[in-house]
């Protein structure tokens, strides 16, 4: 669903050619792109313009436009959180981003800001938080809980009841089986299988998974 208000993207890398690809598809009115890197200012990516630094947004009312955090977490995982954080507090909000592929449940919760890709499968009774990533062709089987400030990279698999809390991270391809626990700030590397719950701000590997 395309938002009643023009959008503002803040970021202009990778991961915010590919928001940019779902608004277009989805009807968005896209005014432009931020980014604090001033040899963007002034290119184009897919069509339209990177306007300048985030300051660019402080020349619009919070009432006229919505914002997109167009930042991934190959950059430190509170990146994208501070920008929340910074501008939620100047009043501004965001609108959510879902892919027309994607496949949603109609009692799943997305809060402000989550972000659904290509592809990607969210089973019923699920919660999603806000300003949260479920990226390319995740499948979130049902009754799962996903917090805030969360980014699930592309192929996960989540099974049933699965809780990730706030800020932790998700590698590709990572499979959860069901009931698992993943704490706040965690991040489960990229192919790890988790057959047991990761305490908060740890890190896990491998098949099984296990810190490291």
């Amino acid at each position: 669903m395309n938002s009643s208000h023009p959008v503002i993207i803040l970021g202009a890398g990778g991961h915010a050619k590919v928001v940019l690809n779902v608004l277009q598809l989805s009807g968005f009115d896209v005014l432009g792109l931020t980014d604090q890197n001033a040899s963007l200012h002034g290119t184009e990516i897919l069509g339209c313009l990177v306007l300048g630094g985030d300051a660019v947004v402080d020349k619009h009312n919070p009432n006229d436009i919505k914002l997109i955090i167009g930042v991934g977490s190959t950059k430190p995982l509170g990146s994208r959180k501070t920008l929340y954080q910074k501008f939620s507090s100047a009043g501004y909000s965001f609108a959510p981003v879902t892919h027309p592929s994607a496949a949603i449940a109609p009692d799943v919760i997305l809060a402000p800001g989550t972000q659904i890709m290509a592809g990607a499968v969210i089973q019923p009774s699920c919660q999603i938080g806000q300003n949260t990533i479920i990226n390319t062709r995740t499948s979130i089987d049902h009754d799962c809980q996903i917090g805030d400030h969360v980014h699930i990279a592309p192929g996960t698999v989540l099974s049933g009841d699965v809780v990730v809390e706030d800020d932790a991270h998700i590698g590709p391809g990572a499979t959860i089986i069901e009931g698992i626990k993943i704490g706040a700030g965690a991040v489960v590397a990229a192919g790890a299988c988790l057959v047991g719950d990761v305490p908060s701000n740890s890190r896990v590997s491998g098949i099984p998974a296990k810190p490291f």
